[in-house]
């Protein structure tokens, strides 16, 4: 499948009520609304195919943008191209759920999030954050060094209150996918939420968010979730 008909099949799969969703979380035009799980069929006949994934994500259409997410080759980019993803994504849906995604199945994902969480920028800090969360989701906690974690969850202590709204999100994120997913460091995330409390996180036209790492950690503790890890990141 080429561009052109890509794009023509996803047009033809967006729903108004949906777009309207995309645009009240942030999404601008140009857009068609189309439900992530309506992609599958398209995704299933492309399967991997890196060259029409750039040319996708470079419409600045939402939907393109996110299917280039599927159907990329993250071991296939390099370092400035995931830079020229994240300068492109200009809303969360794009950084959090399309750039960090894809950067978790690369082999330089801890390196760019780690670049991405130290840039003061709130969209590329939260991608950063987000990764790790993609990351301990899913790959064996081995793969981490255990002192790397600890620090950032001191970070996180100390700076998630005062950080950018979506970044605050994204950490939080992060404090609970650590609680989870990444066993040696369970009781420091259940004490670091404990001490961070509840996280207020502001939003353009609606009301606040609060957001509690400890509740949330909890429950999914009773659930017997503890060390819990997806098969899969990308869909």
């Amino acid at each position: 499948m080429n561009l052109e008909m890509v794009m023509q099949e996803l047009e033809a799969l967006g729903k108004e009520r949906t777009k309207k969703i995309y645009i009240s979380n942030g999404a601008h035009e140009p857009l068609f609304g189309v439900a992530t799980g309506a992609m599958k069929p398209i995704a299933k006949k492309i399967k991997i195919d890196q060259r029409l994934a750039e040319e996708l994500y470079s419409t600045g259409n939402y939907d393109a943008m996110y299917f280039a997410g599927i159907i990329a080759d993250p071991k296939a980019m390099t370092e400035s191209d995931y830079d020229r993803w994240i300068d492109a994504a200009y809303f969360y849906m794009l950084s959090d759920f399309v750039v960090a995604v894809t950067l978790s199945e690369s082999d330089i994902a801890q390196e760019v999030a780690d670049k991405w969480i130290a840039s003061g920028e709130e969209l590329r800090m939260s991608a950063g954050w987000s990764c790790y969360c993609w990351l301990l989701g899913n790959r064996l906690d081995i793969e981490f060094s255990e002192s790397k974690i600890s620090n950032m969850l001191e970070i996180v202590k100390n700076t998630i209150h005062d950080s950018p709204e979506r970044t605050k999100s994204a950490m939080n994120n992060f404090l609970y996918t650590v609680g989870i997913s990444y066993v040696p460091l369970h009781e420091t995330a259940v004490e670091t939420a404990k001490a961070i409390g509840t996280v207020e996180v502001k939003r353009d036209k609606k009301k606040s968010s609060f957001l509690n790492a400890y509740e949330s950690i909890q429950k999914e503790v009773d659930k017997g979730k503890l060390g819990f890890k997806r098969k899969h990141v990308r869909c």
